[in-house]
């Protein structure tokens, strides 16, 4: 029987099952900036104030010790080594390092350390919208088509380390057991569904703040300026890089962007700045020869999240 891609499952017994996706009049969530720590203002350009970037004109947390071995991005587990289209940086490399990683808004990025089923390890990133609930890509919660024994379905177990700076982890590491994502992404491993979400034992989001999010027109996208941080497998580990651009093209269910990224940074939040509000319109997961993309934030991509936010 046909089914509607954007259902909501968990890894969780029945009775912990996600709410029912209910259409919403609005089409905002506020963004919180926590409370511990400075907020950073934006430049009034779309950007972040991030010293030496130039757009380019084209509960308490656990005690846990940073890793330091260079582990697989979690994109990998689903699609193999490297992954068809590998998350790319273009021409130049315009990404810059941030280490004031206790400022709101960089506390909001997560890195993610990830124990598949088969006890594999790899690395993503997620990012905090709600005081307990984290959006990433589906591929970073559900694993598909791996080809490996007991590999495939919902991670074991991820380490959450909100503001993650090197060896550094300021809000130390959050195990999470608790994940969703939807059908389109679980049962077709459609590209187009491929968003989830990690929902966090604490409210560790009431410290460290979190982004807003929503849903544009095709037109406003294209006006607006992309801005994504996140954790690169090709850079020291567990270090967090920011980079911003223009939107290139959008499509139904997608936003493509000429945005340096690379493999580990598959679930940042691409994301808008407003009246410095920062809000997140699209999910990073893939990587292309000329541009990389983002799940778009649709009506029903937003109205998930609300109730897994919830």
């Amino acid at each position: 029987m046909p089914h509607d891609p954007h259902t909501a499952v968990t890894n969780e017994p029945d009775e912990a099952a996600v709410a029912p996706v209910v259409e919403q009049e609005t089409v905002l969530q506020p963004p919180s900036q926590g409370t511990q720590g400075d907020t950073q203002h934006a430049t009034g350009e779309g950007l972040e104030h991030v010293e030496g970037y130039r757009r380019p004109e084209h509960f308490a947390p656990e005690a846990w010790t940073a890793p330091t071995a260079v582990l697989p991005d979690i994109g990998e587990a689903s699609y193999g080594p490297p992954p068809p289209a590998p998350e790319t940086v273009h021409g130049p490399d315009d990404r810059v390092q941030i280490t004031n990683t206790t400022v709101y808004p960089w506390r909001v990025h997560c890195y993610l350390l990830i124990t598949a089923r088969d006890n594999a390890r790899y690395q993503g990133t997620g990012w905090l919208l709600g005081p307990h609930t984290l959006a990433t890509a589906g591929h970073c919660v559900y694993i598909k088509g791996s080809g490996v024994a007991g590999r495939d379905g919902w991670v074991k177990s991820i380490q959450v380390m909100p503001g993650r700076n090197g060896g550094s982890l300021p809000y130390g590491s959050i195990t999470c057991t608790s994940f969703r994502s939807v059908l389109g992404w679980t049962q077709d491993g459609d590209e187009n569904f491929d968003y989830g979400a990690i929902i966090a034992p604490s409210d560790i989001g009431s410290t460290t703040g979190w982004f807003g999010f929503g849903v544009w027109s095709d037109s406003d996208l294209l006006k607006t300026t992309g801005n994504i941080a996140g954790y690169p497998g090709d850079k020291p580990p567990g270090t967090l890089w920011y980079a911003a651009r223009g939107i290139d093209s959008v499509a139904a269910r997608k936003v493509y962007y000429d945005i340096d990224t690379a493999g580990g940074q598959s679930g940042s939040s691409v994301y808008r700045i407003d009246n410095n509000n920062r809000y997140g319109f699209a999910i990073h997961a893939y990587g292309g020869a000329r541009v990389n993309s983002g799940t778009r934030f649709t009506t029903p991509v937003f109205n998930n999240y609300v109730a897994w936010k919830a």
